[in-house]
């Protein structure tokens, strides 16, 4: 008898709560369906719903930021490398192009015009070192070394330049050099009479020729 009871009992409960499943069903057959899906997400479970997935538009559905630093990015524009002086000119004097166009325009004299005194000083050379003791790429003549023995009336000729090792540097002996010239040009009124000037003393309008044959050579 107990044993019957056991199965009994059991089962009169379980019919009487299917029976209330059923009848919630056909009265609200979408409150039923839509609690699984949720109550298997909040378990961790996966549920097909037998549809893909969607993503909404907005943040959620854009790519991560590392991954789209990943992507190849657009190339940057290039530095400038345009030049105005030719192209013909030796390598030696191009890689200067961008402190002869600079220091030039800050005077406003022609590129070409100090691309060819370069040229025929130290052919591009910043370390040139000539025997009568100018440095570098302008030939510019130091206070010190071999040019302290040069002589004029009140002293050394050069005692107000700028020395030897301030000379070596690039960019200091072309603004230097530049300005120089500029100031020749302007003092003598043409840009032979001061090529003539710049060169060396006894070459004359002979190195000024020659300078400004380079820059219409190179034009």
């Amino acid at each position: 008898m107990i044993s019957v009871q056991k199965v009994i009992f059991p089962g009169i409960a379980l019919g009487c709560l299917l029976l209330v499943c059923i009848t919630r069903w056909i009265a609200n057959p979408q409150l039923v369906l839509a609690s699984v899906p949720s109550a298997a997400a909040d378990a961790g479970l996966g549920v097909d719903t037998g549809e893909d997935p969607v993503l909404e538009a907005g943040p959620a559905a854009e790519e991560p930021a590392e991954a789209q630093t990943r992507q190849p990015a657009e190339e940057s524009p290039a530095i400038s490398t345009q030049c105005s002086l030719s192209p013909s000119y030796p390598d030696s004097i191009l890689q200067w192009c961008g402190l002869i166009e600079q220091y030039a325009g800050e005077h406003g004299l022609e590129p070409s015009l100090v691309a060819a005194v370069m040229l025929q000083e130290s052919g591009g050379d910043p370390n040139a070192y000539s025997k009568s003791g100018a440095v570098g790429l302008m030939q510019v003549m130091p206070k010190d070394g071999l040019a302290a023995s040069f002589m004029c009336v009140n002293g050394p000729c050069f005692a107000s330049r700028p020395s030897m090792e301030e000379l070596f540097d690039p960019e200091f002996n072309v603004a230097y050099g530049v300005r120089m010239l500029a100031g020749l040009i302007q003092r003598h009124g043409s840009v032979r009479e001061a090529l003539r000037a710049y060169g060396p003393m006894n070459m004359g309008y002979r190195y000024a020729d020659i300078v400004l044959g380079i820059q219409e050579r190179y034009r």
